[in-house]
């Protein structure tokens, strides 16, 4: 009985989790109430409130979804090419061009900022994204293709600069310029090696 009990929990979860998603990424965070999730999904108010202890609640929760799927959507860009310098610029373009994805746009870039906070914002982009930034980085760093240096401050002004241009992508910035500039920035770091 409990098995059942903790598949229809998942079920249930997964519901609110979908549809909190579809929500938030269509209406944005504000404009989302969490009551109206619960009755979309065919559960209870206090369903929704005992899976997600509030709107916020559910609403990090969807936040921790996408940005682990774009991380997930990075490293398998990346992993397409053997050579190392292919996959620091597939894995750069994958990121950027997550800024033309609804749910990424609306919920990674525009509310979670605000809503979440910075540092909590910040703090989930080292998880998944900047992650992967950091270690293609040192990699490069000990194959001599990029000059020995510290990695941290070059990951995160890479991480900011793409950031930022994601951001810009989602709010109708041109994304072959943003990616033409990108193979322009990252050019400059290979021929100083």
């Amino acid at each position: 009985m409990t098995g059942i009990r903790a598949e229809q929990r998942a079920a249930t979860r997964a519901a609110l989790l979908a549809e909190g998603r579809r929500r938030f990424a269509a209406d944005g965070y504000h404009h989302v109430v969490l009551a109206e999730v619960a009755r979309a999904t065919g559960v209870t108010k206090g369903a929704a409130y005992h899976h997600f202890d509030s709107k916020a609640g559910l609403f990090r929760a969807v936040v921790a979804e996408v940005q682990r799927e774009l991380g997930e959507r990075v490293a398998t860009e990346a992993g397409r090419y053997e050579d190392l310098w292919e996959q620091l610029r597939a894995g750069c373009r994958a990121f950027l061009a997550a800024g033309t994805d609804p749910a990424v746009r609306r919920i990674l870039l525009l509310d979670a900022p605000t809503v979440l906070g910075w540092d909590e914002w910040r703090a989930l982009d080292e998880e998944s994204s900047a992650r992967h930034l950091a270690e293609a980085l040192t990699a490069l760093v000990a194959a001599g293709t990029i000059p020995d240096q510290p990695v941290e401050p070059l990951a995160r002004l890479l991480s900011g600069a793409m950031n930022e241009t994601a951001l810009w992508i989602a709010r109708g910035g041109d994304a072959r310029a943003a990616e033409q500039a990108l193979d322009r920035l990252l050019s400059g770091l290979r021929d100083s090696a």
